[in-house]
């Protein structure tokens, strides 16, 4: 993601960082608008691989009961972030509890409280997803963040968010599975052959 360049409409007061951001997010429809650590980032539309891999990923949290009952699997749900004032992301996929409609904070955003888990499939913005992002989600206490490299073909785990990163962070290669903590709701572990296959471009 690279930071937008941010021009004010002509009127006394200035746009907050959040007005930005939303008017942003109207100019630029299909683009993804966020705010981490105080900064606004603007992705493109993702690719067809990484919408391949995300449905990929989805699978297998479906199958294991995770998107019914006591949770439900969504794309691209907004999560108020504590990092700044306005802070916030929209994974590509959250599991949150089934009443995090209880939960929301602002800007069509929910609090951190109802995520169990939240997942990124990296594009051009990989540093983001690997840096800014890893710090943000453990600010937030996200319990587990996944990471789907697409560009080095690894699925990265990260778990123990601690106020400047997570504690635990285990890295997948194809060939390998990669097992998610039980705190989720259930007992899974993602094929990372499968998931990297997905995400390429098939030339």
């Amino acid at each position: 993601m690279s930071a937008a360049a941010v021009e004010h409409p002509c009127d006394d007061k200035p746009e907050t960082l959040l007005e930005t951001a939303n008017r942003l997010a109207e100019q630029l429809p299909g683009h993804r608008v966020e705010i981490i650590g105080g900064v606004i980032t603007v992705a493109p539309p993702p690719d067809g691989p990484h919408a391949r891999a995300l449905t990929k990923l989805m699978r297998p949290f479906i199958s294991a009961g995770l998107d019914d009952g006591e949770s439900e699997v969504l794309q691209g749900i907004g999560l108020w972030l504590p990092g700044g004032p306005q802070d916030f992301a929209i994974p590509d996929l959250a599991i949150v509890d089934a009443d995090f409609d209880e939960h929301r904070a602002e800007n069509n955003c929910y609090d951190p409280c109802c995520f169990r888990l939240v997942l990124e499939v990296t594009s051009g913005n990989y540093q983001n997803d690997l840096r800014n992002k890893v710090t943000a989600y453990a600010q937030a206490k996200i319990p587990v963040y996944v990471i789907v490299d697409r560009k080095h073909s690894r699925v990265h785990v990260l778990t123990e968010p601690l106020p400047g990163g997570y504690d635990r962070h285990e890295v997948y290669a194809p060939g390998q599975q990669g097992p998610l903590p039980t705190s989720i709701g259930a007992e899974l572990a993602l094929d990372v052959d499968e998931i990297v296959r997905a995400g390429r471009p098939k030339r």
